[in-house]
C-alpha cells in the first residue's frame, strides 16, 4: 500500500551560545519533518546566509549582540516560518507582533521543542495551500500577495509587469500592484498565450501593445525596451517576424 511522504522543513538555528545551537540541531536530528540547513552563531551571519540560502524555518534566539534576534527579523522582507528562542519570557508580547510561530524559553525540553516544530509544519502547509495556484490553466486571473493580503488580478486588466529590486510592479491601467516576486515567478503564474517576456526587467500583454517604435514597445505612452535577446520572440509573438 503507497504511504504518503510526509513534507519536510529546512531549519537554520541562529544563537550566539554554541551549547545551544548544539542542542537545537541535537532536537532536530531527531525529528523526522526537520532537515538541519545550518547554524549562525550572531544574527549579523544570518542575515547574510538568508541573502543566498532559502529555508523554510528559522529557530532563532533573540538575545544576541551587535544584532538581536528581533533586529534581524526587521530586515527580512520575506521571513521564513520564525520559532524565537530565549531565556527570558519578556520577549514574549513583543515576538508575536512579528507573526512568529512560536517562542521557547531556554532550557528546552524536547517535548516543548517538537511542539513548536509541529505548529510550524502545520503553518507551513497553510502557506501552501494559500500560495497554491489559485486558478485552472484557462481561468482569466490570478491571485497575488500583496503586503499580507491576496489580491485578485485579471490577466485582461494587466498592462505590464516592471521589476524593481526585490519586487515587482503589475501595472493595471491606472494603478499598480507592488508585489515581492520574482520575474520567473510573474511567467510562471502570467498565461505564456497573453504575456511575452521583453526585457530582463519587462513582461508585458500582448493585447496592450499599441506599437513598436525604435526596439521599444509603446503601451499607453509608455516606452518599454526589447531586449537583444527577446527580441525575435517578441515579434514572432506578435506576427511581425
Amino acid at each position: 500500500m503507497p504511504t504518503t511522504a510526509t513534507p519536510s522543513l529546512s531549519c537554520l538555528v541562529v544563537d550566539d551560545d554554541p551549547l545551544s545551537i548544539k542542542i537545537v540541531n541535537h532536537c532536530i536530528a531527531n525529528t523526522t519533518f526537520l532537515q538541519a540547513a545550518g547554524s549562525c552563531d550572531s544574527a549579523v551571519k544570518a542575515a547574510e546566509v538568508l541573502r543566498h540560502q532559502a529555508v523554510d524555518l528559522l529557530f532563532l534566539d533573540v538575545e544576541m549582540p551587535l544584532m538581536s534576534g528581533l533586529d534581524l527579523l526587521k530586515t527580512l522582507h520575506n521571513p521564513p516560518l520564525v520559532v524565537l528562542i530565549t531565556s527570558s519570557k519578556e520577549y514574549a508580547v513583543e515576538a508575536f507582533e512579528y507573526d512568529v510561530v512560536d517562542y521557547l524559553v531556554k532550557p528546552i525540553s524536547y517535548a516543548r521543542f517538537l511542539k513548536a516544530a509541529q505548529k510550524a509544519l502545520e503553518v507551513a502547509g497553510q502557506r501552501t495551500e494559500a500560495e497554491a495556484p489559485a486558478h485552472a490553466p484557462d481561468a482569466d486571473y490570478t491571485f497575488v500577495k500583496v503586503d499580507t493580503k491576496l489580491v485578485k488580478v485579471a490577466f485582461n486588466e494587466v498592462r505590464y509587469v516592471e521589476a524593481l529590486g526585490d519586487y515587482v510592479h503589475i501595472v493595471l491601467g491606472q494603478s499598480k500592484l507592488i508585489v515581492y516576486s520574482t520575474m520567473k515567478a510573474v511567467e510562471e503564474k502570467f498565461p505564456a498565450s497573453l504575456f511575452v517576456r521583453a526585457h530582463r526587467s519587462f513582461i508585458v500583454n500582448i493585447r496592450a501593445v499599441q506599437s513598436i517604435e525604435d526596439n521599444m514597445i509603446v503601451i499607453e505612452n509608455k516606452h518599454i525596451p526589447i531586449g537583444q535577446t527577446y527580441m525575435r520572440d517578441v515579434l514572432q509573438r506578435l506576427n511581425k517576424f
